[in-house]
């Protein structure tokens, strides 16, 4: 069976975002040219930011999709990470509250795109 390895966020500037990400997420882009950034995510999964400048596709209609970081550690590990971003100025989409899946909450990177933050569904 084939699975999803690449998952491909439209943003900008890509090494704005390559910044922003890797500030956000503890790690550097392995791979960064004036268009595209690769952040290797293990098993051989990738985030990939892609310039928008130049490109075909219509991104106009704006996010349509989250990127998720499932923690460990339940609420407290979730406020933690919160906490942290907004130090870091992270714009906050929505507030940390409880879910139907635990505690969670929104942030927005610099292009608007959606990061979720939400426990390990174990």
């Amino acid at each position: 069976m084939r699975l999803p390895n690449q998952f491909l966020v439209y943003v900008s500037d890509a090494a704005s975002a390559a910044t922003f990400y890797g500030e956000l997420f503890g790690m550097q882009a392995e791979m960064l040219s004036s268009r595209y950034a690769i952040f290797d995510l293990g098993g051989g999964v990738v985030l990939a930011l892609w310039g928008r400048k130049g490109r075909t596709a219509d991104t106009s209609t704006g996010p349509t999709f989250e990127v998720g970081l499932l923690v460990d550690g339940g609420s407290p590990k979730i406020l933690e990470i919160y906490d942290e971003w907004v130090d870091k100025g992270v714009e906050i989409l929505e507030e940390p509250s409880e879910g139907v899946f635990g505690m969670t909450f929104v942030a927005a990177d610099l292009d608007g795109n959606r990061l979720r933050v939400a426990p390990v569904d174990h």
